[in-house]
């Protein structure tokens, strides 16, 4: 029994045999308060450093070998966005109520701490918990914008459009590959878009032209982040319900990103998984609807090349004049060691990520390089979870995914009603073909985004004929629609997901739990035939032979013990080497 004066009535928690919470509170006010009690309870040291990361401040705890981390989330602009998002969150009042009911909780637990039971983490580094905020909240949620969108090659692209011929690059770097099966299947039609983006008359000479970069490979978020989701409708299911399946494929980190829990108030019960730091359920379901994400994978974050007047960075040019720089000081304190004042210049396109002082390991020409990010915008997502925790039915769930911006998801929907849906959702700008592929020209607003998707016109699929929607991060749809979508897509996962949807009949939970954990190898469906046809079995020696046939006689399956899988996976790596290496 835990006596909290701060709430305002009573709270029950029942931790089940897996340790999983399952909150019961008199109002929803208390209920958030308890999350955000039991999060940090058990992930007080995870919500810090990554909230830590995602301001830039790491080096304040670690020392300076985190400076370079944190120079290039302040000059991506991370906190500058979460000041944006805090502003949008606190001006709605449901939002500003739920996240101070979360803080609030949050720091009731800090402040219960003795110094003997604080987390073993701040021990070791001799730190003390920060008071939680809504801002901290705010930065958490661009800490996730950062790993679901901020994926970009623009500086490599650059480079290697310099280095291909047209029609090699065409051909390594496909808009949309032969195997694509799209989110929403080929064949649909479209309506005659709102937005119509126009492409620069001097795009072939400025833009489309070989401008080799000194560029270098660093880290960035995880290219095979992603995940699957779908649900099948009532005809297609043994019970005649529908059933909605998610497994996001995010970093596997220790504690886990994710933390199981329910919520039970008299006016709402959900149960799923939740982000410590950030209330409400984020993939789950309540009495009546089911709600899964998987990334969108669009390119929502573009490079500008900038042309300061001089060294000082106080004017750049744009548009035919010299417009004045705003700057940004960013004050970096770091563990034993004097702190750091980075000067980051501001343009119309957004902060100059980098220049002469800072290259993030990543450009070595001395070149200035603004960032555009949708992640820099306000932005309210809590409000799209605040309504799918309680929705109701197929028009809550419309009215919950407009809220959601960056990152970009797939939303997929079911209704105990028999409805089934999904939304490609997010705000997406409207390019022309090849726009934000590569570094731009920041001279004048020709290669400025010049509008964004309008929410209506996003691929969407409601009770489909097929019987089902899914997406596994797959192209959002075929070449008719209207909008240029890039074109970094995985596409094995979601050609098998819908081929083996497509065949069942009378699925049960069981079902769709064995197809979850399926680990036939489609990739290597498509590759094999490509490698017995080209390898040529006579001159194999013995043990080349022994491999070989290893390799023809395996029945595709990526299970543990498959030795057949190894061949594989290492006749890849070094086919991929032999043919493209050399050249990348």
């Amino acid at each position: 029994e835990i006596s909290i004066p701060a709430l305002n009535g009573k709270v029950n928690v029942f931790f089940d045999d897996r340790l999983v919470p399952h909150i019961f509170a008199d109002n929803d006010i208390d209920a958030l308060f308890v999350q955000g009690y039991i999060h940090a309870k058990f992930r007080l040291w995870q919500m810090e450093l990554q909230t830590l990361s995602a301001a830039g401040r790491v080096s304040e705890v670690v020392g300076d070998i985190a400076l370079n981390h944190d120079r290039e989330f302040r000059r991506l602009g991370m906190v500058y966005g979460a000041e944006n998002s805090l502003r949008e969150m606190e001006s709605d009042e449901t939002t500003k109520k739920e996240c101070d009911a979360y803080t609030a909780g949050v720091n009731a637990y800090i402040e219960s701490l003795t110094a003997s039971k604080l987390p073993l983490e701040y021990k070791l580094l001799g730190y003390k918990p920060e008071k939680w905020s809504n801002f901290k909240t705010a930065l958490f949620l661009k800490y996730m914008a950062y790993d679901l969108a901020a994926g970009e090659n623009d500086l490599e692209m650059t480079n290697a459009f310099s280095f291909f011929n047209k029609e090699d690059f065409a051909k390594l770097f496909p808009v949309y590959q032969d195997s694509m099966d799209p989110i929403i299947p080929k064949g649909t039609v479209y309506q005659e878009p709102k937005v119509k983006p126009v492409i620069p008359a001097d795009a072939d000479s400025l833009y489309f032209k070989k401008d080799s970069i000194d560029v270098e490979e660093n880290n960035k978020p995880d290219r095979d982040n992603g995940s699957n989701n779908w649900a099948v409708s009532g005809s297609k299911t043994k019970s005649g319900a529908p059933i909605l399946c998610n497994d996001p494929h995010l970093g596997l980190n220790f504690p886990s990103i994710w933390f199981e829990m329910q919520i039970s108030t008299p006016n709402y019960n959900v149960y799923g998984a939740t982000f410590p730091g950030a209330p409400n359920v984020i993939i789950g379901f309540n009495d009546s609807c089911a709600f899964g994400f998987t990334n969108g994978g669009r390119d929502v974050r573009d490079y500008y090349e900038i042309r300061f007047k001089d060294d000082s960075r106080q004017e750049y040019w744009f548009g035919n004049e010299w417009k004045k720089t705003t700057f940004r000081f960013e004050h970096i304190k770091i563990a034993g060691k004097p702190d750091l004042i980075d000067t980051v210049a501001y343009t119309l396109f957004g902060p100059v990520m980098y220049d002469k002082s800072f290259n993030g390991k990543r450009s070595g020409n001395g070149k200035n390089y603004a960032v555009r990010w949708t992640a820099h915008d306000p932005s309210n997502e809590l409000k799209l979870f605040h309504i799918l925790n309680r929705a109701k039915n197929y028009i809550d769930y419309n009215n919950a995914v407009v809220n959601l911006q960056t990152p970009g998801q797939n939303v997929v929907f079911a209704c105990k009603s028999g409805d089934i849906a999904i939304r490609t959702q997010g705000n997406f700008p409207a390019k022309w073909k090849g726009q934000g592929d590569f570094i731009m020209p920041g001279t004048d607003s020709s290669y400025m985004w010049q509008g964004m998707i309008p929410m209506d016109e996003t691929p969407y699929q409601y009770n489909p004929e097929r019987g089902f929607v899914s997406s596994a991060n797959q192209h959002p749809a075929d070449s008719v629609y209207p909008y240029y979508l890039g074109n970094n897509y995985p596409a094995p996962r979601g050609l098998i997901i819908n081929r083996k949807l497509s065949s069942m009949q009378q699925i049960t939970p069981q079902d769709m739990m064995a197809m979850q954990t399926d680990n036939y190898n489609v990739f290597a469906e498509m590759a094999r035939p490509v490698f017995l046809k080209n390898i040529i079995e006579d001159v194999l020696n013995e043990s080349e032979r022994k491999y070989f046939n290893i390799l023809k006689n395996w029945d595709l399956r990526n299970d543990a013990t498959s030795k057949g899988a190894t061949v594989f996976v290492f006749a890849w790596k070094c086919f991929f080497d032999t043919v493209f290496n050399d050249e990348y």
